[in-house]
């Protein structure tokens, strides 16, 4: 018995030594802190215009959260876009219900979801954050906190989306028709000059889902995950796939374990390969890690992301699984 408390008393001592030598933080694979060079990068083509007005404020020597809220509610304000924001495509009851989540380089979150007639929820998911004591807020109380923040009231079904609705009805098939053009998530990821690291995430998501479907988009962890001593991660895709495996939070936690960018996404779409039936969905993974190294990987040929550094922006095709 006095061996086992003799053991026990080293092992508390031991323990405390390594938290307060920091040895902690090297045995969990920490990378060292250096400069990085400042950066943006996001998901799809729609990434490119949101990545030039991301940059404006990181060039003008601003904050990466500040950033990535810029940069994402450019897709969000256009009608074009039948993903994200005004011009998403409608649940089954042809209503436009919107999700998104914030975070920033000291771990606040903010998130909201089923929020109806507000154009940036990305914006009101940042008022989530600063100024109540929550992470998230759904449907009728998101959009009280909304307009209570004098946030507009707009009807957000344009013509073109409610066309594409009522050819829906016509079959009106309840399950998900997944493929890469109906759900495409734009998540955003910055550097900024002080080389802290933020991130975005907004969405429609899944075109003519069931009323008060939530994806993965507005849940930290899933769509979005920063840790600014490692790096962060964005979600596009199925987001019930990127849920059941947290799929951003599990990237950045192989990277804080030494994985690179690359490696890490390509473990995490590995994870649902090996455990779902994937061959009918997208998921792709956005990685960067705080020396400002970047990866990507996705299941189908088919996903592309926007990285802008040194005043650079361009579109790169990211590596897939299904040959």
């Amino acid at each position: 018995m006095s061996s086992r408390r003799k053991f026990i008393k080293n092992t508390t001592l031991t323990t405390a030594a390594v938290s307060l030598t920091g040895l902690g933080a090297k045995a969990f694979g920490l990378p060292k802190q250096k400069e990085t060079s400042p950066l943006v990068i996001s998901t799809w083509d729609h990434g490119l215009a949101a990545n030039v007005a991301a940059w404006k404020i990181i060039e003008g020597g601003g904050k990466a959260i500040d950033a990535v809220e810029a940069g994402v509610r450019v897709p969000e304000a256009d009608p074009e876009s039948t993903s994200v924001g005004y011009g998403g495509l409608p649940d089954r009851d042809g209503n436009v219900t919107l999700d998104a989540c914030i975070m920033d380089e000291t771990g606040n979150c903010g998130s909201v979801s089923v929020l109806r007639h507000i154009k940036h929820p990305v914006s009101v998911a940042r008022k989530v954050m600063d100024e109540t004591p929550h992470v998230i807020l759904s449907g009728a109380g998101a959009l009280q906190f909304a307009l209570s923040k004098g946030f507009k009231k707009e009807n957000l079904l344009t013509l073109k989306a409610r066309t594409a609705w009522e050819a829906w009805k016509k079959e009106a098939r309840y399950e998900p028709v997944i493929n890469i053009e109906n759900h495409d998530t734009i998540g955003m990821l910055a550097i900024d000059q002080k080389g802290d690291i933020s991130g975005a995430c907004t969405t429609s998501g899944l075109a003519f889902k069931m009323q008060g479907r939530v994806g993965d988009s507005p849940i930290i962890g899933a769509g979005l995950f920063c840790d600014n001593e490692v790096g962060g991660a964005v979600a596009t895709g199925l987001g019930e796939a990127v849920l059941k495996t947290l799929g951003t939070f599990l990237v950045v936690e192989l990277m804080r374990n030494g994985a690179k960018p690359q490696e890490a996404c390509e473990e995490a779409v590995n994870r649902i390969i090996r455990k779902q039936v994937y061959e009918d969905f997208q998921i792709g993974y956005l990685a960067i890690d705080k020396a400002g190294n970047h990866g990507s990987y996705c299941i189908h040929k088919g996903f592309n992301y926007a990285l802008m550094k040194n005043g650079s922006n361009q579109l790169i095709d990211s590596s897939y699984h299904m040959e």
